[in-house]
């Protein structure tokens, strides 16, 4: 199962993709690549679920990490993840006014959320809002991270945190030619 933390929202729009995974068992047979949203998943049991009615179709869900070629990067110990979304969350709320609309709330959750941060190794913020949110942090444990081009991956136990950073498109610098 795979959710977006933070996503854009257009072909214009710089938010970076952050996506929180958790792999479940399922039964082997069942043939499923569908989006739905998380308010259509109800409990059928203790182990298993039930899918909504209907599918979505969100952008980020067309942004495939890659599978292979990882490499590890460093470790984020689990209670610096929890205590980054924490002050975060409290940065959210203290930017918002009483009563605020979509695009406000929006534009306050990206600049806590999309901002690097040096106690997570320069990880962005939303990154521990992420495991936290999802219930990846869980007691203590060193979150292994790992890069590939164009991406980041957090792993705990519990679920993986994606990153992926837009590309510069455009021009690029001008480098000196000749002798």
């Amino acid at each position: 199962m795979t959710t977006a933390v933070l996503a854009s929202r257009g072909l214009l729009d710089a938010t970076p993709t952050v996506l929180a995974m958790r792999v479940l068992p399922v039964d082997p047979e069942l043939e499923c690549d569908l989006s739905v949203p998380a308010s259509q998943l109800t409990a059928a049991s203790d182990t298993a679920i039930e899918l909504g009615e209907t599918a979505v179709r969100p952008a980020w869900a067309g942004v495939s990490p890659p599978r292979t070629g990882w490499e590890p990067s460093g470790r984020i110990a689990s209670e610096v993840l929890a205590a980054r979304a924490q002050w975060g969350m409290a940065a959210v709320a203290d930017a918002l006014p009483s009563d605020p609309g979509e695009e406000i709330v929006r534009s306050a959750r990206l600049r806590v959320w999309a901002e690097p941060d040096e106690a997570l190794g320069a990880q962005l913020r939303a990154v521990a809002f992420g495991a936290v949110a999802m219930g990846f942090v869980l007691g203590e444990e060193q979150a292994r991270v790992f890069s590939a081009p164009g991406w980041t991956r957090v792993s705990l136990s519990r679920g993986h945190i994606l990153v992926r950073v837009p590309m510069r498109s455009g021009m690029t610098a001008v480098r000196a030619t000749g002798s």
